[in-house]
């Protein structure tokens, strides 16, 4: 077997790493901006629930979350598919850490603006929607380019829940043919590849919406 076809081999698993980390990360972009949005509309019955949200989501490691979903909840009778299980762990909390992206990309927005969109008769709603959450989202580019690829990192962990996805392929290969070093170096390269196309795409988003000759502090 040449590392061409170790390549190959691995391949059959790249489409469901990149399935695994568009899902998670589509999952934790909505809940983020969600719980973003709500912390500054300063809506007082929701403080409380967004604050346990985030305590939670950001304090239990990922795996020990992923287990309690897929391998604990069958035993309440609720049966989780794997990928909803990875959105669920991996992806909400992705969310509660791109919450925090856009809560400071939210607080760079001057007053001023918000000011005079109120001094023009824009509700709160019309004036986050239309003054403040373009500019968030241009200011969050990079903080969300890095979480995007600690999602892509994680999602190996998919394996454990039996999704077929690169590491799983690799695992039953290298039982196989016992060319660790080999096997492990293409993996490598595969999600190095994952992670620049990753990059690429998120730039090539901004660089849609970035305004002409506006540069963020």
């Amino acid at each position: 077997m040449t590392f061409v076809d170790i390549i190959a081999a691995l391949s059959k698993g790249a489409a469901y790493t990149v399935g695994v980390t568009v899902a998670c990360i589509a999952t934790g972009f909505t809940v983020g901006l969600a719980v973003a949005v709500i912390r500054r509309l300063g809506w007082r019955f929701a403080a409380p629930l967004t604050n346990v949200y985030l305590a939670v989501f950001r304090g239990v490691p990922m795996l020990v979350l992923l287990f309690m979903v897929f391998f604990g909840l069958p035993s309440l009778g609720i049966q989780v598919p794997p990928l909803a299980a990875m959105m669920l762990s991996l992806g909400l909390i992705s969310g509660a850490y791109l919450s925090e992206v856009f809560r400071g990309a939210l607080n760079a927005v001057e007053p001023d603006e918000i000011l005079a969109a109120q001094a023009m008769g824009l509700t709160r709603w019309q004036t986050l929607r239309c003054i403040e959450l373009p500019q968030m989202l241009r200011a969050s580019v990079p903080g969300m380019i890095n979480e995007f690829t600690t999602v892509l990192k994680y999602s190996p962990f998919a394996y454990t829940v039996g999704i077929p996805e690169i590491m799983k392929q690799a695992t039953a290969l290298v039982s196989t043919t016992m060319r660790g070093v080999e096997i492990y170096l293409a993996v490598g390269l595969m999600y190095f590849s994952i992670y620049w196309m990753l990059v690429l795409g998120v730039w090539t988003i901004e660089r849609c919406f970035r305004v002409p000759g506006l540069t963020h502090r």
